[in-house]
């Protein structure tokens, strides 16, 4: 067992991996031949996000916390646009319930607790 890790979620994927970064790269350049029209952009590192979170190995122990695209405004929706009211409090409701899920220490979701306010 190498206790590596894969997650997919449509056409992004997600894994950890245990032997050189060398092999590693070989592999991803490898599977960009096997169809002209496909082909995976990929990230290495030791912090990387995925969908909306992010997921950190800090000598081999997984951490995850909120991921937030930068180009995604923070949680704000002015009260004077024209959704409906309960749209306001689902933000906050959401929000916290993303926090609670994504964070994987206190710490972490206390960060994102602050980040919401």
């Amino acid at each position: 067992k190498t206790g590596e890790f894969y997650g997919r979620y449509i056409d992004d994927i997600f894994m950890t991996w245990n032997r050189s970064e060398e092999e590693l790269r070989k592999l991803l350049d490898d599977v960009n031949t096997w169809h002209p029209n496909i082909k995976l952009d990929y990230k290495i590192g030791n912090s990387l996000p995925f969908l909306d979170v992010q997921l950190t190995n800090n000598n081999g122990i997984l951490s995850t916390c909120v991921y937030h695209k930068p180009s995604a405004e923070p949680y704000v929706t002015p009260f004077t646009s024209d959704h409906p009211r309960h749209v306001f409090s689902n933000i906050i409701k959401t929000s916290i319930e993303r926090a609670t899920r994504y964070s994987s220490t206190f710490e972490a979701f206390n960060y994102e607790r602050r980040y919401i306010k």
